[in-house]
């Protein structure tokens, strides 16, 4: 048996969620185009009959401008030691930067680079950030990839796999993420949520399962400004309507999810208030 685990890591937006559940074949990690969407360490757990495979999906390491973001930075760097792959993931679509580079100065030497969003990117440019990759970082692999097509994916799979050390059995053989429910309903809360905002909002946004005695679900959603609760609320209550009934399909059947919008005045930059979030 071959057991480790593997570390998600990059900028924001660079496609590490979708990547993660691409991989397991099955949703984990909430995904959206606002930037700094994952706030937390999310494992994954890819099981085969001979290996495990423990993935850690991190936050976008970017240049904070609140305590929410250095928190987010610190839960990316966290994750990469004591790991035994990590997994640099590059961007296809965007010119390699400085944020990708202070990200390469990060990871160990002969981790694995993946260039994402290859469905995206012209043959021809996807070739050129993989040269551009070879030059950023010294890693011992570089997969081209489209987490959203999945094409690529099972190659990476097989190379990260391939490093995996000998070991036990880490997780049961059912036992894909070990996300707890409460919190993978909040997340699902945000997700739609962010679908649905505009401007400065979804940074805003915070969300927590305050109650649970299924099939009854509470979950508080908190906004920095008075302003930002009616843009959530919607008019009439339309967009916690639509965000309430998109997640409701993603649950068991019979649950019965309540919302609520409170406003925690610049919660983003208050250290109990990110405590008592989990941040």
């Amino acid at each position: 048996m071959r057991s480790g685990f593997a570390t998600l890591v990059g900028r924001p937006n660079v496609g590490k969620s979708t990547l993660l559940n691409c991989i397991l074949g099955r949703k984990v990690s909430i995904t959206s185009t606002v930037a700094q969407t994952t706030r937390t360490q999310v494992r994954g757990v890819l099981t085969r009959p001979a290996a495990q495979v423990v993935f850690v999906d991190t936050p976008g390491i970017h240049k904070p401008r609140t305590l929410l973001g250095e928190r987010l930075n610190d839960t990316a760097t966290g994750a990469l030691g004591g790991v035994d792959v990590t997994v640099l993931v590059l961007d296809a679509t965007a010119p390699v930067g400085k944020g990708d580079r202070f990200v390469a100065g990060l990871v160990p030497r002969g981790s694995i680079c993946v260039v994402n969003k290859t469905d995206a990117a012209p043959r021809a440019a996807v070739l050129q950030q993989l040269q551009a990759a070879a030059e950023l970082i010294d890693a011992s692999d570089y997969f081209p990839v489209s987490a959203r097509t999945g094409d690529g994916v099972g190659s990476l799979v097989e190379g990260i796999v391939d490093r995996m050390p000998d070991g036990p059995q880490l997780y049961p053989d059912d036992m894909v993420t070990d996300v707890p429910e409460a919190f993978w309903v909040a997340e699902l809360v945000r997700e739609q949520l962010l679908a649905v905002t505009r401007e400065e909002v979804p940074h805003s946004i915070a969300c927590r399962v305050t109650e649970w005695e299924w099939p009854r679900i509470r979950c508080e959603i908190l906004v920095e400004r008075e302003s930002q609760k009616g843009i959530v609320i919607g008019a009439g209550g339309s967009v916690l309507k639509e965000v309430g009934m998109a997640v409701r399909a993603q649950l068991p059947p019979g649950a019965y999810l309540e919302l609520f919008v409170k406003v925690d005045r610049d919660w983003q930059s208050r250290p109990k208030a990110l405590e008592r979030l989990g941040y």
